[in-house]
């Protein structure tokens, strides 16, 4: 039974601050957004192109109409500006490009793309953003299990995109799901797409390990999601995805290290270390790429990655300067990549990089400009991290387990980027910049004009962090 004293010095009970359902229903068009990055091919598979771009653009004007209404507070003098930088090069691309209608409309998504960023970055604090990218990642893993259990329940036959259930064989490259639950192949989820399930798996593991590591409530079920997406994780079978996971484990014990150091000194021995395992570990990737890739059950060309990025440099190589002109993804629709490349009798729509992709597109030029957008993303992450929270002579405040989610989702997209293309679109680009930019705005969870912004919002009063 609670108990209230009438001493004067015992303030009187008060019940719960409650948000504001305006700021409920904010939170939850954010984590739409957030879904509608993470699921990517999901909206294509399902209802093709036409009406994919409809949401996409229709997503955009709702939050620049709701940007304008909530009006966050923004420094605009601490944007990611290298991300900006890159931005302007490839919509400068226009003027040379040799697929100008492609450039236009992957630009279009572009811009799309980093406006989402920004918006559900200014208007969420750090707690909220943690939690609304949850969010998002069980819709995805939820839809993406109950959708194999369908195909393989009611449907029993693999499945093309548009629900066209398919009896006679073909390359399985074109098939939504595979129908591969119950015979132990790999599954593929709503995106369609094994390797684009595997990286999604894998940051749900980590951002929700970093909710429960910062109290979050409910956290048995947050070990259920873990088991659940490191299932998915499992199936899906991508082994960009599991060198992915052991980089993040990587990073994640040197944060560690580095957080028990008392001496100034002291971090210098362990970036030596983190150094040498990880270029070591990188070079013997490399020499011993033939038996590692046969145990994972690839083949040492990264199942024929090599054979694109020849022939992608060898392309690149004519315009090696400023590039070809900006498109990300590649459109198959476009002459210029129409039967270009052609795997498993399909247009390939990326050069299955970043690096070699954005040489191709922006030459020498994107690939500083991009090299600097991931360097300065990963030196905040880095110190976001490691270094305690402080802004003043006061040196010993514990640090926050929800700093830890920048760095871990940048060797994400890091590592899948040396083989995949997709950090460059869809989630992998929209969480980059969103944290680059959260970063910038509040240093410090907890502490700035976007945190008391948003806890005005849910109805708190203002308070002073100690």
């Amino acid at each position: 039974m609670a108990v209230h004293t009438r001493h004067q010095a015992a303030a009187p009970p008060a019940a719960p601050v409650r948000e504001k359902t305006g700021h409920l229903m904010l939170r939850g068009w954010c984590i739409f957004v957030l879904f509608t990055a993470f699921a990517g091919t999901a909206w294509v598979n399902a209802f093709g192109e036409s009406i994919t771009a409809a949401i996409v653009i229709g997503a955009g004007v709702v939050s620049l109409a709701l940007w304008a209404v909530v009006r966050p507070p923004v420094q605009w003098r601490r944007l990611p500006w290298f991300v900006v930088a890159y931005s302007v090069w490839a919509l400068a691309s226009l003027l040379w490009s040799a697929w100008p209608l492609a450039s236009a409309l992957t630009l279009l998504l572009l811009f799309l793309t980093m406006l989402q960023s920004l918006f559900v970055g200014s208007v969420l604090t750090w707690h909220e953003l943690v939690r609304a990218v949850a969010s998002a990642l069980k819709w995805v893993l939820m839809l993406s299990l109950l959708f194999e259990l369908w195909v393989a329940v009611f449907v029993g036959v693999p499945l093309l995109p548009g629900f066209v259930a398919r009896t006679e064989p073909v390359d399985p490259i074109f098939y939504w799901s595979r129908d591969n639950l119950f015979d132990g192949g790999r599954i593929q989820g709503i995106m369609g797409n094994a390797n684009l399930l595997a990286p999604v798996a894998l940051l749900a593991i980590v951002v929700f390990a970093v909710r429960i590591a910062a109290r979050a409530p409910r956290r048995g079920l947050l070990w259920a999601w873990i088991v659940l997406a490191a299932y998915l994780f499992y199936r899906a079978g991508s082994a960009t995805a599991y060198v992915a996971a052991a980089g993040t484990a990587l990073v994640l014990v040197t944060i560690l290290l580095m957080r028990r150091t008392r001496q100034p000194g002291e971090r210098t021995r362990y970036y030596i270390g983190y150094a040498v395992l990880g270029l070591g570990g990188a070079a013997a990737l490399w020499l011993w790429r033939d038996p590692i890739f046969t145990a994972l059950g690839r083949s040492a060309d990264l199942t024929g990655r090599e054979r694109i990025w020849e022939i992608v440099a060898a392309k690149a190589s004519e315009r090696p300067v400023t590039g070809w002109g900006f498109a990300t993804p590649w459109l198959p629709t476009d002459p210029a990549f129409d039967g270009w490349i052609i795997d498993h009798d399909q247009t390939v729509m990326q050069a299955h990089s970043v690096w070699v992709d954005v040489y191709l597109q922006l030459g020498i030029i994107g690939l500083v400009l991009l090299g600097f957008v991931y360097l300065a993303y990963a030196w905040r992450a880095w110190f976001f991290a490691v270094d305690r929270p402080r802004w003043d002579l006061r040196a010993d405040r514990p640090y926050s387990a929800l700093t830890l989610l920048p760095s871990l989702f940048g060797t994400i997209v890091l590592v899948q980027g040396l083989a995949e293309s997709g950090p460059l679109l869809a989630w992998g680009w929209m969480l980059l910049v969103m944290f680059g930019a959260k970063i910038k705005q509040s240093p410090i969870v907890g502490v700035g004009p976007a945190e008391h912004s948003a806890a005005i919002e849910r109805g708190e009063p203002l308070k002073q962090e100690p």
